[in-house]
């Protein structure tokens, strides 16, 4: 049995909070590892250090925490912790098959329960894609928790049509040609992993069954995509942006806009949607930048917008 599904099955046994061990050939071990229950969900996350900066990064859409961990461990190695969280239907985390549960608006509630149950009053909040947007909901909802944002790639009003295009598509085949996709599955949950995290991450978006990946990309398309304009102007703490121009699904334009509004936004281009997984060094040092700002200053709290 691959190693998702022999993780998955050990947490339908165990209701309460547990413990998980990866894998030993994992590419890095995390400091904690566990599950939490909240809303009837059993939560995968994992902590990267010790110490009172905390950073909870997210990842993108169909992905899971091995797309961070390099990040993770490196951002760890300068002082922070960094903290890795499963969203639903993704990675170890439970993996609903009704589209409710995969609301962006959701997410964000599920990350503020998992600052609760790990004792944590303030963290910077982040993520990749959807893992971005995530943190935007997560500032417009609990606005006095976040000290700061780093949103690698948003996905914002320029990046709807494409996204449209790409993910509908994705969601019919998940439907109407489930057999063939079942049949992918079933062959990449035997492949060995590589213990290169986004790769394992990407061999991982293959195997999952294709009704929970409907669930999904169902849930994120019907709800809210990200808060307001009025409410990220609201968001007054230290923003990393990060942006690239590549791909269309990510449109830069979306990056330079969100940084514009975002009070104290700061822009960093990307040289690739890679760089911060292949050569990681430029951008993780201006991440933990942006963590020595939020961390030395103090926040100046804004109500909730509307």
């Amino acid at each position: 049995m691959d190693y998702m599904a022999s993780t998955r099955a050990s947490s339908a046994s165990k209701k309460s909070t547990t413990s998980v061990t990866l894998p030993d050939d994992s590419p890095s071990t995390p400091y904690e590892v566990g599950r939490f229950e909240h809303d009837g969900l059993h939560l995968y996350y994992e902590v990267h250090g010790q110490g009172p900066r905390v950073l909870v990064f997210m990842h993108g859409i169909l992905m899971d925490a091995n797309l961070n961990r390099r990040l993770a461990t490196d951002l760890a190695a300068m002082g922070n912790r960094v903290i890795l969280i499963d969203l639903p239907g993704h990675g170890l985390s439970d993996r609903p098959r009704r589209a409710s549960f995969h609301r962006m608006d959701t997410y964000a509630g599920h990350v503020i329960a998992l600052l609760d149950h790990l004792g944590i009053n303030e963290a910077v909040v982040g993520g990749v894609s959807l893992g971005g947007n995530v943190s935007l909901m997560v500032a417009a909802q609990a606005p006095e928790r976040v000290r700061g944002l780093v949103v690698e790639m948003p996905v914002l009003e320029w990046a709807l049509p494409a996204a449209a295009t790409t993910f509908i598509p994705l969601l019919l085949a998940a439907h109407f040609a489930r057999p063939v996709v079942e049949r992918i599955a079933n062959v990449m949950r035997r492949v060995p992993r590589t213990g290169n995290g986004p790769l394992d991450s990407l061999m991982n978006t293959f195997s999952a069954d294709p009704r929970e990946t409907a669930a999904v990309l169902h849930g994120i398309l019907a709800g809210p995509i990200a808060p307001t304009v009025d409410q990220r102007a609201a968001m007054n703490v230290p923003a990393l942006v990060i942006g690239h121009k590549v791909d269309h699904v990510h449109p830069f334009h979306d990056a330079q806009q969100l940084a514009r509004r975002l009070p104290q936004g700061q822009l960093l281009q990307a040289n690739s949607v890679l760089e911060l997984r292949v050569h990681p060094e430029r951008l993780t040092r201006e991440i933990n930048g942006l963590l020595d700002k939020a961390w030395a200053q103090p926040v100046r709290r804004a109500r909730k917008a509307g």
